[in-house]
């Protein structure tokens, strides 16, 4: 018989490909996530994994196993929380993903609050760019995510959140900080700091540039940066210019470290969505936390 235990070890192990990795998140010690294997291996009479180097990857085997196990774990954690939920209850694991602005300024702190409400629950929050927690959807790493540009694909169902506005921001002591406006063609004569491919607010911004008939190419690009504070602190050491969610500078506004710039003509906004996968029944702690999302951008 095949032990769950051991199947939530290997599938660790894979998405990891490190047996340290795996003990360290699960919480057990080396030998134990060994033994599993072991016991596993023996049971099955086939080799799961090799090393080549530093990292672990499955063999044919283990490949064929781990796409069996993850949907058997999966079931496992629907059936529990099915049950609970037919109890009055509702408890269990749910791992969801967030790009940038969501993941760091909305999504904590409705977890937190939606684990008051319901405190036999987990909410795991996997951070990424818009394009890359898309992407962890449609692999299966995630139930749902909240993600800032929408990425065309027919396999995903978006609800609309939260709006969001981008804005131009300069250093404090920058020539522009003074000016009530400044024309959009004046961008292109500035060092400017962007996010990297994949971000949902460089989508925006690109896209509304264009509008514009700025060419985003034309941008005196010193820095690419792969999350807002990066690029919050660059500005601010006056480093560059940049487009930034008006939601993640507002301490910085506040505190006159950074200083917003008004482009004549041009108001960037961008909406967040809560986005699924089409055609996925999703677990009852998934479709409640969904239904939570939904309702508290009603509010």
């Amino acid at each position: 018989m095949i032990d769950c235990r051991d199947l939530e070890v290997l599938v660790k192990i894979i998405k990891l490909k490190s047996f340290t990795k795996a003990a360290d998140e699960m919480r057990l010690t080396q030998p134990t996530i060994s033994g599993h294997i072991i016991d596993l291996e023996k049971k099955l009479g086939l080799k799961l994994l090799d090393r080549l180097g530093k990292e672990i990857h499955p063999t044919k085997a283990g490949l064929l196993l781990y796409d069996h196990a993850r949907k058997i774990l999966k079931l496992r954690d629907e059936a529990e929380q099915a049950l609970e939920q037919f109890k009055g209850g509702l408890k269990g694991n749910l791992v969801v993903g967030g790009s940038s602005i969501p993941g760091v300024y909305i999504l904590p702190i409705l977890i937190e609050q939606f684990q008051k409400k319901y405190p036999e629950t987990s909410v795991s929050l996997k951070l990424s760019d818009s394009k890359g927690t898309l992407d962890s959807l449609l692999e299966g790493n995630i139930e749902m995510g909240v993600i800032g540009a929408k990425i065309a694909n027919n396999k995903i169902e978006y609800k609309k959140f939260f709006d969001d506005e981008i804005i131009l921001v300069c250093p404090k002591d920058h020539i522009w900080s003074q000016k009530q406006y400044i024309s959009a063609k004046e961008l292109k004569k500035e060092p400017f700091i962007s996010r990297e491919r994949g971000s949902g607010t460089r989508m925006t911004m690109e896209k509304e540039l264009l509008a514009h008939r700025i060419n985003p190419a034309d941008l005196t690009i010193v820095s690419e940066m792969e999350n807002t504070e990066a690029v919050k602190q660059g500005a601010k050491c006056g480093l560059g210019i940049s487009f930034l969610s008006k939601m993640a500078v507002g301490d910085e506004l506040k505190q006159g470290t950074l200083k917003e710039v008004k482009i004549k003509g041009v108001k960037i906004t961008r909406s967040f969505y809560v986005i699924a996968r089409k055609g996925r029944i999703m677990s009852p702690l998934c479709s409640h936390f969904y239904d939570f999302l939904l309702e508290s951008s009603s509010r």
